[in-house]
């Protein structure tokens, strides 16, 4: 309450003082008009006078005296607005005797225009000298950008130098020509050879492998398992040469189980040299083992041992090819109870992936029993011969001889062998091309 009767009556008295002010002004002006008007009469006159210049002091005298009445007049008016805010306890004012525009006098005054100066600072936008308003500043492209395309560019250009340098690599083993050789003499294996051929190219893509490639391939008899290993042993002699390619025959190369230590220890000295060997010559050996159903059990341990541990590089770059007719039963027995369910429509590679699909987990436990060396292997089953595929045996073997392919003949021939009763429209062979040489030697 104290501080809105002070604002109030400082609020009244700068009231006060402007009337004053306003008055003086005019009275001011009024003796200034009244002046002038003398002064143009005597102007108008032709010549100035004393009486003249002693009417002009005189007027300025008068001037004074009234300004002095009015500024005492003003002085006890604001004494007797300060005594009665006395008698109503406001606090005195105290305005200075001379008029001023010193700011001390009007604090809250002062405060106010400084908080609007402080507004006006903090609301005030600065341009540049240019003028107009400022256009956002531009993003600057970052210089890391370019190394980074300069980067994508090096890692493309060696994935493309790797890319061609495993082409040159398969290109070097002929895979092109081995598949013609093979889908043109190996009959009624087709999903077999397409799997077979699947492994090697890509063991083959590369030089630096973790492990060597080991492929077991299992079937009954006559089904072409050797006639494959042969085909396959003198494809990599052209390409890699006689001395890096071993063709082990167990009932030949260790008849007697007696030497069968012996010939396990022989066995690993010549596959060391050829890997070393091979090594020297930056190929990869290939080591085809035969009736694989014979080897001794120090044999089979000697090469698990070759096959599993990693001694060194060079016998991790190695291709083992196991032919065997173990499990032979369960392929025969799977064939002939599942041919009516398989559809005649579907391709050969159809046929064999779902023969592998179904039959790979029943041989792999039987093979896992015998010994640990098939833990390593990939195991790929060869199914059962169709009399189709034994007449295309005899007509293969009759060309090769020099005989005139008469298709009666061959089938003539064909109709001699045994075969299992026809089962869904296929008509199997109990003996698979196994008999076609003899009977073509009769002729």
């Amino acid at each position: 309450m104290e501080l809105s009767d002070q604002d109030s009556s400082s609020a009244s008295a700068s009231v006060t003082e402007e009337e004053l002010e306003g008055d003086m002004d005019e009275e001011v002006e009024g003796e200034e008009e009244e002046e002038e008007d003398s002064n143009d009469k005597h102007r108008s006159s032709p010549a100035p006078s004393l009486s003249s210049f002693s009417s002009s002091l005189r007027a300025v005298i008068r001037i004074k005296q009234k300004y002095q009445a009015m500024k005492k007049r003003r002085q006890e008016l604001a004494l007797s607005m300060g005594g009665a805010g006395g008698l109503t306890g406001a606090p005195s004012r105290t305005s200075p005797k001379i008029f001023t525009f010193d700011p001390s006098a009007f604090p809250a005054l002062t405060s106010s225009v400084a908080q609007k100066k402080k507004k006006r600072r903090r609301r005030r936008v600065l341009f540049p000298n240019s003028g107009g308003p400022r256009a956002p500043p531009k993003q600057e492209q970052s210089r890391a950008k370019y190394c980074l395309y300069l980067l994508f560019a090096i890692v493309f250009i060696q994935v493309y130098n790797a890319i061609e340098n495993l082409d040159d690599h398969v290109l070097r083993y002929d895979l092109e020509g081995l598949e013609k050789t093979l889908r043109r003499e190996v009959f009624g294996q087709q999903g077999a050879v397409e799997g077979l051929l699947s492994h090697l190219k890509d063991y083959l893509s590369t030089y630096v492998h973790n492990k060597p490639l080991v492929v077991s391939l299992h079937g009954p008899s006559g089904v072409g398992k050797s006639h494959l290993g042969r085909l396959l042993a003198g494809h990599f002699r052209s390409v890699v040469g006689e001395t890096l390619v071993l063709q082990y025959y167990v009932l030949h190369h260790c008849p007697q189980e007696a030497d069968a230590l012996q010939c396990a220890r022989n066995l690993s000295t010549i596959i060391s040299e050829m890997v070393e060997r091979a090594e020297e010559e930056e190929k990869i050996p290939l080591f085809i083992f035969d009736e694989a159903e014979h080897m001794h059990s120090e044999i089979l341990d000697a090469l698990w041992q070759l096959v599993a541990s990693k001694q060194s590089n060079e016998y991790l770059n190695a291709i083992y090819l196991f032919l065997s007719n173990l499990g032979h039963a369960h392929i025969t027995k799977h064939m002939l109870h599942n041919s009516s369910s398989i559809s005649m429509a579907m391709s050969a590679s159809g046929r064999h992936s779902n023969l592998v699909k179904e039959l790979t987990p029943i041989l792999r436990n039987i093979l896992e029993k015998l010994h640990l060396l098939w833990t390593e292997a990939d195991i790929l089953p060869l199914g059962l011969l169709e009399k189709s595929h034994v007449m295309e045996c005899f007509l293969d073997e009759m060309t090769r001889e020099g005989f005139y392919p008469d298709h009666s003949n061959i089938e003539r021939l064909a109709g001699e062998i045994q075969y299992y009763p026809a089962v869904g429209g296929h008509e199997y062979s109990q003996t698979g091309c196994k008999q076609v040489v003899a009977k073509v030697n009769l002729l």
